[in-house]
């Protein structure tokens, strides 16, 4: 570890805390319907996408059909992208001339990208072509996102209203995310990527000659506008195979600072935006105040981790005064490294800058845990804070049992439908994550995909359950989905996207039903320390209770060995 290591993290974590009350503002003037300045340029054109559509802006919905908007519109995306991926061999713009995607891997690629999750069972610059890259996959990237926003806004609502029928429209929330935030906030990082050396062009590749004399083929394409919403949205799918490590979507060290800071971004502003729309803005700090907690220990282990060599190949020789560099692009570094793998797994992005497989076990199982933890350590976009939400449902119910009163979150009573609610969304993650790696770890497909045996093997199999169901995306890289694996984990990130969204939009429903008791001196506080404590403390022991069987069978064990240098 080194000074500049941690003094990159710290100035990193002082730019979000910048930008969390700016951002917050904007959101709320947006997803409002409030003044704000691109809405007199924009705004002619936002009504021209209603009349379209035949949306009634001032129509809201109930929760029901909130969530039915949802569902329905994410069914019709499904089937666009699963469309254009296995007619891409007679679609234009295919300089490369890609044939048509297999059935069961355009069936995991569609529903990866429509769930936000953008796991990629495929390497991009052999298998998609340019249409397929901007029209089915960057085009998700937006709406998936603005879809994850627009939730959010709608839960939020359920906590700010009184006595309410409905939480908003689901239509003009998606369009208000995807044209004054999403759109304009990617170009301007589009133009800032093209600055930096990211390729933008049409051009299928390049040839040059190495130093050898020899032909290379170099791919390109239009990578420079995936990229900004891919990091923004917190998508993470990247237009090259090894993603954020590739030098064409991320050149340097600016780029990399500026692609984290973007992975953050929205998810810190929506925290603002919760303490502003419930009319208490320390709210919004004591949400943000946790997650950042959380995010600082995590990246402090794995920085610490990843700073120490890996003692099976210094006794190879290796110098080891780097750390364990295995796996990482030497223009980041170890810290930036580290800091990265924490960045993108706390906000269910799944972009990588390094390769999480080639992390010591200790350095590997933190953005593990972050995955596990249900991605609310600021989380993707919209679902990071919904999630977080759940878990503050628990900890004020632990609370009032604890003190013998009817729990409440900000003024509003806690009941057994909204407990039921929250304990089905939040408890379908891990059914997913250890069921489904359970099975594949004793059937044939499932064995015959991992490139390593015993607690390693074990390891890939649940990071990538895990990642699909927490609609992360990346992977230890040495799986090799097959058939088995492409509908399993399309499976695993279609319950853990829709399986949460709806029962959460119901608690919404219920929670703008209801009128805000007055507070006593007998009520919690939700927005002092003693709350910011008792919500990290929830989040860690239902992590840790579910998941600490498989963390022992997986990186504990695969750390053991390494240390005495033998199996166990």
């Amino acid at each position: 570890m080194s000074i500049s290591g941690w003094a990159t993290i710290a100035v990193f974590l002082i730019c979000v805390i910048a930008m969390t009350r700016p951002l917050g503002g904007y959101l709320k003037r947006v997803l409002e319907g409030e003044r704000h300045f691109l809405a007199y340029g924009l705004g002619p054109i936002e009504r021209v996408f209603y009349r379209l559509a035949g949306v009634c802006p001032r129509e809201e919905h109930s929760w029901s059909q909130y969530a039915f908007a949802v569902l329905a519109f994410k069914v019709l995306c499904f089937l666009a992208v699963y469309a254009l991926l296995r007619l891409q061999a007679q679609l234009p713009l295919n300089p490369t001339g890609m044939s048509a995607v297999a059935p069961d891997l355009a069936y995991n690629t569609a529903m990866s990208f429509v769930t936000n999750t953008n796991w990629q069972s495929y390497s991009g610059e052999t298998t998609m072509s340019h249409l397929s890259q901007m029209l089915a996959l960057t085009v998700q990237n937006f709406v998936s996102a603005a879809a994850g926003i627009a939730i959010a806004a709608a839960v939020i609502r359920g906590f700010s209203r009184r006595s309410a029928a409905a939480i908003g429209n689901f239509w003009v929330d998606l369009v208000r995310a995807t044209f004054y935030v999403l759109l304009p906030a990617c170009v301007i990082l589009t133009l800032f990527f093209v600055a930096q050396g990211v390729p933008q062009t049409l051009l299928g590749s390049v040839q040059a000659s190495t130093l050898e004399g020899a032909r290379q083929t170099i791919a390109l394409g239009p990578v420079a506008s995936q990229e900004a919403i891919k990091m923004l949205g917190t998508n993470g799918g990247g237009f090259f195979n090894t993603n954020s490590a590739h030098p064409f979507e991320n050149p340097n060290a600016l780029t990399n600072f500026f692609q984290m800071l973007c992975i953050f971004a929205i998810g810190a502003g929506l925290t603002n935006m919760f303490g502003r729309m419930v009319g208490k803005e320390k709210q919004g700090w004591a949400i943000f105040s946790a997650m950042t907690a959380l995010f600082l220990v995590g990246v402090s282990v794995l920085y610490w981790s990843e700073a120490h060599a890996n003692p099976l190949l210094t006794a190879l020789g290796v110098d080891p005064s780097l750390g364990n560099m295995e796996g990482k692009e030497a223009r980041f570094g170890v810290a930036a490294s580290a800091l990265f793998a924490t960045v993108t797994t706390d906000a269910s992005c799944g972009a990588v800058n390094a390769m999480h497989e080639s992390f010591l076990p200790l350095g590997g199982m933190v953005p593990l845990i972050n995955m596990m933890l249900g991605e609310v350590i600021f989380g993707g976009v919209g679902a990071g804070l919904y999630g977080f939400i759940l878990f503050a449902i628990i900890a004020v119910f632990m609370a009032g049992l604890m003190v013998g009163r009817t729990p409440e979150y900000l003024g509003k009573k806690i009941e057994s439908r909204e407990i039921k609610m929250t304990m089905l969304a939040v408890l379908c993650l891990p059914l997913v994550m250890l069921g489904f790696t359970a099975v594949a770890v004793v059937v044939k497909p499932g064995l015959s995909a991992l490139s390593a045996s015993g607690p390693h093997g074990f390891t890939e199999a649940l990071y990538a359950y895990t990642s699909a169901a927490a609609n992360n995306g990346s992977a230890f890289s040495g799986l090799t989905a097959n058939s088995f694996w492409n509908a399993t984990l399309g499976l695993g990130m279609m319950i853990g996207r829709f399986f949460v969204i709806v029962p959460v939009l119901a608690i919404a429903g219920a929670m703008a039903a209801k009128k805000v008791a007055a507070p006593t001196p007998g009520t919690f506080p939700t927005d002092n320390g003693l709350f910011i404590g008792l919500v990290t403390g929830v989040i860690l022991i239902v992590g840790g209770l579910t998941f600490l069987p498989a963390l022992a069978l997986g990186p504990i064990v695969e750390h053991l060995e390494m240390l005495h240098g033998s199996a166990f």
